[in-house]
C-alpha cells in the first residue's frame, strides 16, 4: 500500500473502502472482504447508518489477527447536529463505541452546515442554523481537544471550499490535515488541488466513480456517466483495465486519497488492483480534458425554503 504523509506526520493510506450507501447486512461482509484483499483503510460516518455493523467487522478482522490496529486507518465524521462544542466529544464517543475502537485515525467535520439542536435531518429551513450562529472555529476547538485527549490522531474537514478552509487555517491551532471533497474527471477542482498542496492539506476524493448508486432524490436529469465516457473507456482498453480502475488510479496519480465504495467482492478486488496500473502523461492529459465542473453531490438538499444555506454560500463559487 502507498501512503501520503499528513501535516501532523501521520501516514494515510492512499486508498480505502468507502461505506456511504453500503446497506446493513452487506457492509460487514464488504469490510471483511476488503481487509482480506489488502485494504487497510475504511471511511465511515454516523449519518451512513451503518457504523455499528462496520464496527462488528472491524472487531472481527482485528480479533482474528488479519490486521493489527496500528496498521488500520479508520476515518469517521462529525454530523451536522453536533457542531456545538459541548456535543463534539459525545458524538465522537458514540462513533468510537459503534466502531469498537479506542481512537480514530482521522475525524472530519462532515459539512460546513449546522442543524438546530436535536435535528438529525432537517425537514424545513428553520431547522438549520447559520454558520454565524455557530462558527466552524468553535467546533474546531472542540475537535482539537479530542486530539489532545488521544481519541483522534488527526482532524480535518469535508466539503469545504477554499474560502472556508482558508478561514479555518487562520485560526486553527492544529491545522486541518485533510479535506474530503467530491473529485473525479468531471469535477477536477484544480484550484483546490493547488491550494491544498501549498497549505499541506491532503485531499480525499469521494464519489470517484460518479456515485451512480446514490439515492434518486440526489440525482439530476440526464446526468453524464463517468464510467461510460469514451475517453475513460479508451484509456481502460489501452491498459486492459476497467473504467473504474482507471478512475481510481487517476485520483491517486494526482496525489489524492481515494475511497471508492463497493460491497461486491469482485469489485472490491478490482478496485485495489487498480493501484498497479501506470497511467502515462498522455492518459492524464486525455482525462484532464474532461473537466466540466459537474457535481453529482450538489448540496442542494441543504437549501430548502428558509434555509441560510445556498449553493453559492456553500461552495463559495461565483
Amino acid at each position: 500500500m502507498q501512503y501520503f504523509k499528513l501535516s501532523g506526520g501521520q501516514e494515510m493510506p492512499v486508498f480505502g473502502l468507502g461505506t456511504w450507501k453500503s446497506e446493513k447486512g452487506e457492509v460487514y461482509r464488504a469490510v471483511c472482504e476488503s481487509v482480506q484483499q489488502g485494504y487497510n483503510h475504511v471511511d465511515c460516518a454516523p449519518i451512513y447508518g451503518n457504523e455499528p455493523e462496520v464496527g462488528e467487522a472491524l472487531s472481527e478482522v482485528l480479533r482474528s489477527g488479519q490486521i493489527a490496529r496500528k496498521d488500520l486507518w479508520v476515518t469517521s465524521k462529525l454530523w451536522n447536529d453536533a457542531h456545538a462544542p459541548e456535543n463534539v466529544l459525545p458524538a465522537l464517543q458514540k462513533t468510537l463505541s459503534d466502531l469498537h475502537l479506542e481512537y480514530l485515525d482521522l475525524f472530519l467535520i462532515h459539512w460546513p452546515v449546522v442543524f438546530a439542536p436535536g435535528v438529525g435531518y432537517p425537514q424545513s429551513g428553520d431547522e438549520f442554523l447559520p454558520l454565524e450562529a455557530l462558527p466552524i472555529s468553535e467546533t474546531w476547538k472542540a475537535m482539537e481537544e479530542c486530539v489532545k485527549k488521544g481519541l483522534v490522531r488527526a482532524i480535518g474537514v469535508s466539503n469545504f471550499s477554499i474560502k472556508k478552509l482558508d478561514q479555518l487555517l487562520r485560526t486553527a491551532v492544529i491545522a486541518p490535515a485533510v479535506n474530503q471533497i467530491e473529485l473525479h474527471p468531471f469535477l477536477q477542482q484544480k484550484d483546490m488541488l493547488a491550494y491544498c498542496a501549498d497549505k499541506n492539506v491532503r485531499l480525499t476524493a469521494y464519489a470517484p466513480l460518479g456515485s451512480g448508486d446514490r439515492p434518486d432524490r440526489m440525482k439530476g436529469a440526464d446526468e453524464p456517466s463517468l464510467l461510460k465516457h469514451p475517453v475513460i473507456a479508451d484509456v481502460a482498453a489501452k491498459h486492459g483495465a476497467t473504467p473504474g480502475q482507471i478512475l481510481i488510479k487517476w485520483a491517486v496519480t494526482r496525489g489524492t486519497v481515494v475511497i471508492p465504495k463497493s460491497v461486491n467482492p469482485k469489485r472490491i478486488k478490482e478496485n485495489i488492483e487498480s493501484l498497479s496500473i501506470d497511467l502515462d502523461q498522455e492518459d492524464m492529459e486525455q482525462i484532464a480534458s474532461l473537466d466540466r465542473h459537474f457535481r453529482y453531490v450538489t448540496g442542494s438538499f441543504w437549501q430548502p425554503p428558509g434555509s441560510p444555506y445556498t449553493m453559492e454560500n456553500l461552495w463559495d463559487e461565483k
